[in-house]
């Protein structure tokens, strides 16, 4: 089976810790859409290490790690990121396997998208400026070069071929400073790198694995409310990202699919444009996002916060199928006497909904939220969550009985043993 594991917000909920954790119990973890404007975080011995592209089993031994053909794959970033594990001696060379079929991200990719969100101007949608809107734009349009292609006698011709069309795209748009010489040279060398590794026909590899009993953890990038189709758009990523997105981001069909989990922080962020109903543009806002370090992975932005959006999460458990939860970053709440949780949206003509509305962007919506009181302590240390502060176990437990999902996992901290448990047959 496979098991899938995303994120239920907008993005930076905490998934590559957990990933991590869970890869031991797989035999494979595989990342199905995205590309590097995702940014998973783990600290391992005290070290930090961000991925961007390759999957979070990475670290664990023996485990095989696949690059789905749903992802999009920059060259350049990728061989920084082997180069980064190389020198962190991490052995990963001989369970990395990449799909033919994911598609490339050229750096003309990264020059369209830099002068379409340029011209965009106060309506910045808030790209990562990675080229992956692009590069999905040519995946759709039946014109892009996929992972596979680089093996082909006639690549560089097509290379150049793709480039010479974006390039006319681009001369619509006010000019941006990029220097594509230096791009395209660090672009080669980087193709020329990776081809050392495992390239497979990715659909055949991963149903061939799972007919030989193989277990699969199936990690997702970005958030469910980043969905191209189901997210807040156009305020969005270009790929699906809920668990819909596994069986097209990696060849699965949907009868393979077993648990799906879904992480959320015990409050809310977002980064970039788009709507947000329940952020706090004063000091409580600044003081989650202190508390929590919340700046970008990938970007080094400073994210947007609020409170935790019940209504919000109920529609994405809705829409995967999600089967368990996982609550990060409890502790960033640690010196919070009050805390807050919408549970409903109220509008302007009086009326009170538990939905997300279509439109996200242009209906005015004001969040309808319940209190709760803080448990003024320190977490650290604790291991079971019968050792929680009452108010913290009140908080999980309002909150696991309004999502109708249990919480088997809580996080309290950056590290793996920082993880509590919570058997999902025992809550």
């Amino acid at each position: 089976m496979v098991d899938v594991l995303l994120g239920l917000q907008w993005g930076d909920e905490g998934k590559g810790k957990v990933v991590d954790y869970l890869a031991e119990k797989y035999d494979v973890v595989a990342r199905f859409q995205g590309g590097p404007n995702a940014g998973h975080t783990l600290i391992l011995n005290g070290k930090k290490h961000v991925l961007h592209t390759i999957p979070s089993g990475v670290f664990r031994p023996g485990v095989i790690n696949i690059i789905g053909n749903g992802v999009v794959i920059d060259p350049i970033t990728l061989r920084r990121e082997m180069e980064n594990l190389i020198a962190a001696e991490v052995d990963f060379k001989d369970n990395l396997y990449i799909s033919k079929k994911a598609h490339l991200i050229l750096p003309s990719h990264r020059f369209l998208d830099a002068v379409m969100e340029a011209d965009k101007g106060s309506s910045k949608i808030g790209s990562t400026l990675r080229g992956i809107g692009p590069t999905y734009t040519d995946k759709v349009a039946r014109r892009g070069l996929r992972i596979g292609d680089i093996f082909a006698a006639d690549f560089e011709t097509r290379y150049n071929e793709l480039k010479a069309i974006h390039l006319e795209m681009a001369s619509i748009y006010p000019a941006v400073e990029f220097d594509f010489a230096a791009e395209d040279a660090k672009f080669m060398e980087s193709v020329h790198y990776v081809k050392q590794y495992q390239f497979v026909e990715g659909e055949y590899f991963i149903n061939q694995l799972l007919e030989q009993g193989k277990t699969v953890l199936a990690e997702g990038a970005q958030g469910s409310m980043l969905d191209i189709d189901f997210g807040t758009y156009p305020y969005v990523t270009s790929s699906n990202t809920i668990s819909a997105g596994v069986c097209n981001g990696l060849g699965v069909s949907p009868s393979k699919i077993g648990e799906v989990i879904g992480i959320t922080k015990a409050y809310c962020t977002r980064v970039g444009g788009g709507p947000f109903p329940t952020e706090l543009l004063e000091a409580t806002g600044e003081r989650i996002r202190k508390a929590g370090g919340e700046f970008g992975a990938t970007t080094g932005r400073p994210r947007r916060c609020g409170w935790i959006d019940l209504p919000q999460l109920k529609y994405t458990i809705m829409l995967s199928g999600v089967t368990q939860l996982v609550l990060t970053k409890a502790d960033v709440l640690n010196d919070f006497e009050e805390l807050y949780a919408a549970t409903s949206y109220g509008y302007p003509d009086g009326s009170i909904s538990e939905e997300v509305p279509y439109d996200m962007v242009n209906t005015a919506i004001q969040p309808i939220y319940k209190h709760y009181k803080g448990w003024n302590s320190s977490l650290e240390g604790i291991r079971e969550f019968e050792q929680f502060p009452k108010e913290l176990q009140g908080y999980i437990l309002d909150l696991q009985a309004y999502l109708g999902v249990p919480f088997t996992m809580i996080s309290i901290g950056p590290e793996r043993e920082s993880l509590i448990i919570r058997e999902k047959e025992m809550v």
